[in-house]
């Protein structure tokens, strides 16, 4: 409520107790205020009703949650059903304009807002998690091999004539499969055993990448976070092969941001 409305709720209850309930409410709307003046993870982790709060406030910013609003437009967010309205806080928009989702939607305010704090947020959690240099993140609604077939794609933008994907095996789907989708052929570079592991083989990683033409490599991708007995790839390793022959560097780091290890370990490669 804004000052005047507080002034007039004082007429109904003891003046005592509405400035007692302003001040509450002034504390939620400098810890919402805070949050995106300094676009950074909070250090107290925010209570329920000031979660729901700052998330009603964003979708109604929304047109479709306009008072008045028909909702009978081209491109007007609307519900089927009302139980998936309230599930989601009132939020139909989705995110992003003609293909690039970091475009604000001229309908959309909140739901734009709310994607480009997130992607605020994500930043900062990553240097919370040891990446201190200077990275970009983009926060997209999909799983690890989409997210690939992502990465992948945006490499060929500078690299149109590359075909060859080399990847240090696992033996889990998603990889194999985003390399396929994404219209690349696979060079699988097995594993090696080492002790009761298995290791990244840079040997034959190396030989791999000097038997095929240097503009016909896409990219490296190794993994992170595997299922035993994989281990970790020697991301470091692999990272100095491919600035030594100057081919670009993926890596798979699904269920890894977790881990401080081996985001520092995705630091030192980065180096």
């Amino acid at each position: 409520m804004n000052a005047e409305a507080w002034c007039l709720a004082a007429k109904f209850v003891p003046e005592s107790y509405i400035k007692q309930s302003e001040n509450a409410c002034k504390t939620r709307e400098n810890v919402i205020r805070q949050l995106l003046q300094h676009k950074t993870l909070p250090d107290i982790g925010w209570d329920d009703i000031t979660i729901e709060t700052f998330l009603f406030e964003l979708s109604g910013m929304d047109s479709n949650n306009f008072r008045g609003n028909s909702g009978t437009g081209e491109r007007e967010a609307r519900f089927a059903s009302e139980l998936v309205r309230r599930r989601h806080y009132y939020f139909g928009h989705g995110i992003g304009r003609s293909g690039d989702l970091t475009e604000s939607q001229p309908k959309a305010a909140g739901s734009s807002l709310m994607y480009k704090l997130t992607n605020c947020l994500f930043h900062d959690l990553i240097k919370f998690m040891g990446i201190s240099a200077r990275c970009e993140c983009l926060v997209v609604p999909v799983a690890t091999g989409m997210a690939l077939v992502l990465s992948m794609l945006s490499i060929r933008g500078v690299l149109p004539n590359a075909k060859y994907v080399i990847w240090s095996r696992i033996d889990q789907k998603s990889c194999f499969k985003s390399i396929l989708s994404a219209g690349f052929i696979p060079i699988v570079i097995d594993t090696i055993k080492v002790g009761d592991q298995l290791q990244t083989n840079l040997n034959l990683l190396e030989e791999k990448i000097k038997e095929l033409p240097r503009d016909s490599v896409l990219c490296v991708m190794s993994t992170t976070a595997c299922f035993a007995p994989r281990a970790c790839d020697d991301i470091e390793g692999i990272a100095l092969l491919c600035n030594k022959y100057d081919i670009p560097h993926l890596i798979n780091n699904a269920y890894g941001l977790q881990s401080k290890v081996i985001m520092k370990r995705i630091q030192k490669a980065q180096k």
